[in-house]
This record gives structure tokens, sequence and C-alpha cells, in this order.
């Protein structure tokens, strides 16, 4: 057996292992005479096997040379893992036999990309058989490649370093904001977490300026998780309309009534047991809560902090993949501060947001600067393109043990002089969203408070569940089967109509996150008939005030405002909304331009005449 040639180990040593918790070790990969293997955590009290959630232990065996013999191990490893050399051992010999006699879930890799698919499926979806004994467990992949040094923190006083840096910076240019101090003044634990959920689920894919008026609002209606969990849906969508991505609301509140109907009151104390309990709550979400809540040294990555680190260390490749992944949680890890765990994660954050910005980032004022191989990178590039010096410069470079390494820059998009430090990192294309289109109608009556507008609510899942809007159909090829789907949809919800009255008004481009929806918009006024007073459950009709105040979508808003556009005397088509309408002005005919321009020279001609007389 030989001993581990490399070795990638995080947060903490193994001699922090109670004697409560057994290790084991699974086969993940093998790759170019490296074999990637992970450690999990067996509590043997409850014999159940849990991966640790903290990033992955990676030790990386390299083969025995012929002339290698007795057995050699770090002395700070020896004492912790040598209960495990037999079954190493055992392991070792199972990996050198030929792929095909280690078992059925891990077949010959096809040649073709259909073939790849399918392996990579089979093996994922496959359970391992017991290894000496061990308890049975899904098998969990590990795509650990050969990790350069060069984008690791390779030592504490590196990492004392970064952390006081970068807690320094926040403590004197932090944002002041409505969620931040909530949880600074804040003493019940179970509030101070309810007030940091609420934020970090707004701030998911909108920014800051936007929220603090929806988090303001929200924490004033709802200022506990009782109050939330004792509200309707209807008031949550109501409040939540305009932020986008419905379904957090929602959540959101699913969330708040399990913890006061099943937990008691009490929020789930770790990142752990918050993801596990609370829908919705991923492991950045539940990170984020237990550390600033809570104060549980657990590092998080979200898209500020995983470009932070993709510079700092010089990872090139797209984060979102899986390894790069792997590896940014890992740092994270190793950086946050234990003493300060929310605030470190939320200056990393901090900094992602402010200084290193993905287009122009203000290196000049980055407190972690110096500890930056992004911005040694550009140094060393404009050393190079501008020969000032003989030879290479002395900067350190990635220097994989084997093959390509797979956090760097990927060879298919070399350096970029032009970009400087936002090379890294280089980001997969985004897949365009999907184009559909509809066709709506705003239905209006007279009524006793002023006219009325019918809303009807869309199905409780999918697209923008429970909100409301004006009733709509799928797009069809021609106008006349779009008229007529149109108006039995009418009809289904407020009874006969006058097919006449249905006018075509514009459109409306609405993008989702992976939709394109584009909006036919309709109008119809029911005049000098009797009022619709009666209509079937999911429909409702409401007053223009009563509109702008209901759950209704960005969307609904922008078509409304085509509809009011259209009434006489108005035009309120918008570039900035994306919306089109027949009244928007139209280029004249030749004829009417031939007469403008002779109608305009001599009206300038007689005005210039008249200014002289008068002078």
């Amino acid at each position: 057996m030989h001993w581990f040639s490399k070795l990638f180990l995080s947060p903490s040593p193994l001699s922090s292992v109670s004697t409560a918790t057994k290790l084991a070790v699974f086969m993940a990969s093998r790759r170019d005479g490296h074999i990637s293997l992970k450690l999990l955590l067996c509590t043997s009290t409850t014999g159940t096997w849990t991966t640790s959630s903290s990033p992955d232990v990676v030790l990386l065996l390299t083969p025995p040379s012929e002339a290698a013999g007795a057995e050699t191990a770090p002395s700070s490893l020896s004492a912790a893992m040598t209960p495990l050399v037999s079954r190493l051992s055992r392991l070792w010999a199972i990996m050198r036999k030929p792929r095909a006699a280690v078992g059925s879930g891990h077949r010959k890799q096809a040649a073709s990309q259909e073939g790849r698919q399918k392996h990579a499926k089979n093996n994922s979806q496959a359970k391992p058989s017991a290894c000496d004994g061990l308890a049975r467990q899904p098998e969990e992949v590990v795509l650990q490649a050969s990790v350069s040094s060069y984008h690791l923190f390779r030592d504490i006083a590196e990492v004392t370093a970064f952390r006081g840096s970068l807690l320094s910076w926040y403590d004197q240019e932090k944002r002041d904001l409505p969620w931040r101090r909530r949880a600074e003044d804040e003493m019940d634990l179970d509030r101070r977490a309810y007030a940091v959920w609420v934020s970090e689920v707004m701030l998911q894919q909108t920014q800051v300026a936007t929220v603090i008026n929806y988090y303001t609002g929200w924490m004033q209606k709802w200022p506990t998780l009782q109050d939330l969990a004792s509200a309707s849906l209807e008031e949550v969508n109501q409040l939540w309309a305009g932020l986008g991505y419905y379904s957090r609301g929602r959540r959101l509140q699913e969330g708040a009534r399990k913890v006061v109907e099943e937990l008691g009151g009490h929020m789930p104390r770790t990142a752990e047991t918050l993801q596990q309990l609370l829908p919705g709550v991923g492991r950045y979400t539940a990170g984020a809560i237990a550390s600033i809540a809570f104060g549980q040294a657990t590092g998080v990555v979200d898209g500020n902090v995983a470009r932070v680190l993709c510079r700092v260390r010089a990872i090139g490749a797209d984060p979102s993949s899986t390894l790069v992944s792997q590896q940014l949680w890992g740092l994270a890890q190793q950086l946050v501060d234990p003493a300060r765990p929310g605030d470190f994660n939320q200056a990393a954050m901090e900094l992602g947001a402010t200084v290193c910005t993905p287009q122009r980032p203000l290196c000049s004022q980055c407190p972690v600067e110096s500890l930056c191989r992004a911005r040694q990178r550009v140094e060393r590039e404009q050393l190079l393109a501008s020969r000032s010096l003989s030879g290479s410069p002395d900067v350190e470079e990635c220097a994989p043990n084997t093959g390509q390494c797979h956090l760097c820059l990927p060879p298919s998009e070399p350096w970029d002089q032009t970009l400087g430090v936002v090379n890294f990192p280089r980001k997969a294309s985004r897949k365009p969203p999907r184009e559909e289109s509809s066709a709506t109608c705003v239905l209006e009556q007279p009524g006793a408070l002023g006219a009325q507008i019918l809303l009807v609510q869309r199905p409780n899942s999918g697209l923008l569940a429970g909100l409301w809007e004006f009733p709509s159909v799928t797009w069809e090829p021609s106008e006349q089967l779009q008229r007529k789907a149109l108006l039995q949809e009418l009809q289904r919800w407020a009874g006969p109509l006058p097919a006449t009255r249905l006018r075509h008004l514009g459109e409306v481009v609405h993008t989702f996150s992976h939709i394109k929806l584009t909006y036919q918009v309709y109008g119809l006024a029911l005049e000098g008939q009797t009022p619709v007073t009666t209509v079937p459950p999911g429909a409702r009709w409401l007053t223009q005030e009563e509109f702008h105040t209901a759950a209704v979508s960005t969307a609904m808003k922008k078509v409304f405002r085509v509809y009011q556009g259209q009434q006489p005397g108005t035009c309120m088509g918008s570039k900035r909304s994306q919306v089109s309408s027949p009244c928007s002005r139209k280029k004249p005919r030749m004829g009417q331009q031939v007469l403008d321009n002779f109608f305009r020279s001599h009206i300038s001609t007689d005005a210039h005449s008249l200014n002289s007389a008068a002078q």
C-alpha cells in the first residue's frame, strides 16, 4: 500500500473527527493514474451514512512505483488513518483491476456522445456493492481531477491575511441595508433567522435597490414567522407582485408554516437542517442563514462570491460546472472566519457586488488585491507585452501534475489581453430563452365605482402560479382563428359577448428567466348593455385602482398600459416596456411628405421675414 502523495483537507484536520464517527472511503474515479476518493462520515450511534456538509475531503492516491516498498505516511495523518490501511489496501487492489471487473456500475465508456451520457446516467443511478462490510450507500461520484496548488490557499498565513483584510474593509465600507440592521439588532434567534431568510430569498436574481422597498414592506406586514404563516397565498402574491420569480414567495410562506406547525415555531439552527427541513432552501440560503443568524462557521457561494474566488485563485473554468463548483465551495469553507462567519460571508458578497464586479472591477480599491492571482496574471502579461524584461517574469503559474488543468482558462478561450482580470471566470454561453406567443384581452364594463376589468387566476403550479391575469389563449396562426379562440375564452368567464367589438391593440414582449413571451393585446369594452355581475370561481371584476394593487405580474401591467393607451385621446405605447401599438406614429406617404416640405419651407421663410421686420 502506497500512502497519499497529495492531500487536500478542508476545513479541519482528521484529528477533529469525534470518536463517535467512523470514516469510510468509496471509489469515485480514476484518471491518468490518479484515483479520486471521497471520505464519507458514518455516525456509529445511528449507523446512518451521510456525506459531510463540509467541502469534500479528497485524497489523491498515486500508483506505487516498482521500487516502492514500505508504507510511508505523513505523521499528522498516520494515527487517524491507521485503522483504514487494510481497507484502503483492498480498495487499491480493486482499483488496479481492469475497469470491467469492478462491477456493472463502471461500464466501458462509449465512443459516441449518446453512449457517454447513458454511461453517466447508469453510474449515477446504480447502487454500489458492499465493500469490506461497509453499509450499502448510493454512490457519490466525485469529479475531482488533479488540482494545482496554484489555485489553492496553501498555508494558514495566507488564509489569515485574506480574512483580516476583507473584514477590515467590510467594517469600513459595508452598505447600510435594512436586513443587516435587523440581523444586528434582533436578539431573538428565530426572528433574526427569519429576517435573514426573507432577505436572502428576495435577493436571489434580484438587485439590492429593487429589494429594499419590498423587504421593508414585507417585514412591516409580517414581522414574525407566525404572522407570515397565518397570511393567505393571495396576500403573499399581492405583496410579491413585480419582484419576479413568484415561486419564491410561495415557498417562503410554506416554510414559515412548516416552522410554526411542525417545528414548534423554532428555526433549524444549522445549515444542514435548514436545507433538509425547509422547502425552497438550498445550500447557499441555508449557509447564509446559519452563518449570519446563528454564527455557524460555514462558507457560502453565490454569484458574487464565486466571481471573487475565481479571480483571487485564477480559476478560469466555468464556475457552474460540477468540478469548479466543488472547488469554490471548498475554498469558501476554508476561508470563512470562525469568529465572524456571518460578517465574513457578507463581506465576500459585498466585495463581489461593489468592487469585484463582472465587467469593470475596481481593483485599486480591492482589499485583497495583493493576494489576487488574476491581478498577478495581468501584471505578468503586461510585463511580457512590454518586453521590458529578458526572459519570463518571476510570477507563479499553474503547473498541474498531469494533463490539462481543469480550473484554468479553457484552451478554446485563451487569455484576452483586453479583458484583464475579467478573464476570470469564463462563463459558458447562456441558452437563449424559448419564444412563445399568446393572445390576451382586456375586457371592460361600466360599474358603480367606475370602469371594471375582468381578471382570471392562473393555476397553482407552473409559470406565475396563483397570479391574476387577463383572459388569455395560446397563439393561433391566423387572425380569424385567434379572434375566435379568444372570444370563446372570454365567453367562458363572462357569458355572451359582442364579437364585433373585439379590437386588436398592439403587442407586448416580456422576457421571463427562460421564456420570451409575446402577448397580442386585444380590448373589448361592454357599453350600453347590462353589466355582468356574477362570474365563475377563479375570476373577478376589479376597478383600475384595485388592479394596480392586485397580485398581477409585470407583464400584465404592460398589457394594461397598451389598453389604456388605446382609449380616446391617449397614446401610451412605450419602447422601454417593449410595447407597440397601432397608434404609434407612422411614416407619411410620399405625397404627404412633399406637401409637408413645401409648407415647412414657406413657414420658415415667413417667420424669418417677420423677425427681420421686428428688428
